[in-house]
């Protein structure tokens, strides 16, 4: 169990004893009114056991604080947070985290999208994606499984023709010039970006250089259906789900979107960047 989730178990504790004490309630007292073990009630108070959103819709309503049970619940949330090690995950190589990015996005309707350094997996043409992998493969010293990494990778990109999807992706600008493949492959990908704009399930923006912005473009962020924030970090995969941090990337996201170019404007931007790249 990690140090931050323990914290803040103990943290989410300490509120519950807060709530029975003003409400003059001993031990006793409130698991009576709940119909619980009183060992249950210390658990729960010494961050010793993890309270269900049930638990806490009790305990609220039991110390006649149900106002309170939001709060108590986000708390919660809060604790739902992941971090999954990039070395764990990669044991087998490259091709199990891909499905599973495949089953993700296949249940997802709606995604924000911000990435400040590289193209996005869902945009990535094959060769694109195969340099990528490789070299995380050889940072990570991971098993090379390549061409089955990138088959995945690709599959993954179906959801991008299915109705009803919508994916608004944000691209720093200096991601269109960074030469993480030989120029040709980088070419190519610039191509893929161009063929992006216009379809029906992607709103696709670029983050100019020189764009006035009210922050300053941070790491890449994942907004999945307005309940969950994944982001990368070179050696974890973070997960978030309490309402604070999700609307917290979200005002982030939105920032950054108004500095965003669109359309042939974003057009213009891939197309300088190609020229750059790759000259005619």
């Amino acid at each position: 169990m990690s140090t931050d989730f323990q914290s803040a178990r103990v943290a989410l504790g300490a509120r519950l004893r807060e709530l029975r004490t003003e409400a003059g309630l001993n031990g006793k007292d409130i698991a009576a009114r709940l119909g619980w073990a009183r060992s249950k009630v210390s658990r729960l108070e010494n961050g010793k056991q993890t309270a269900t959103a049930d638990d806490l819709d009790a305990w609220a309503h039991a110390a006649g604080a149900a106002d309170q049970a939001d709060d108590l619940k986000s708390r919660l949330r809060g604790l739902e947070s992941q971090q999954r090690s990039w070395r764990r995950q990669l044991s087998a190589g490259h091709r199990p985290v891909q499905d599973r990015y495949v089953v993700e996005y296949r249940r997802t309707a709606s995604v924000r999208g911000y990435e400040a350094t590289v193209i996005p997996g869902l945009f990535q043409t094959p060769d694109y994606a195969r340099h990528l992998l490789i070299q995380n493969a050889e940072l990570m010293q991971s098993p090379r499984d390549t061409d089955s990494a990138v088959q995945a990778r690709m599959k993954r990109q179906e959801v991008l023709y299915e109705a009803g999807k919508l994916f608004r992706v944000l691209v720093w600008e200096g991601a269109l010039h960074a030469l993480i493949c030989p120029r040709d492959v980088m070419a190519g990908q610039l191509d893929r970006l161009v063929g992006l704009i216009g379809m029906s399930t992607v709103e696709l923006g670029i983050v100019p250089f020189g764009a006035p912005l009210n922050l300053t473009p941070k790491h890449g962020f994942w907004i999945f259906d307005e309940e969950r924030v994944v982001v990368e970090t070179i050696n974890t995969e973070l997960q978030f789900e309490s309402a604070e941090d999700i609307a917290l990337y979200g005002r982030v996201w939105d920032g950054l979107n108004e500095a965003a170019a669109y359309g042939l404007h974003a057009h213009r931007l891939i197309a300088r960047a190609r020229a750059q790249v790759h000259p005619a």
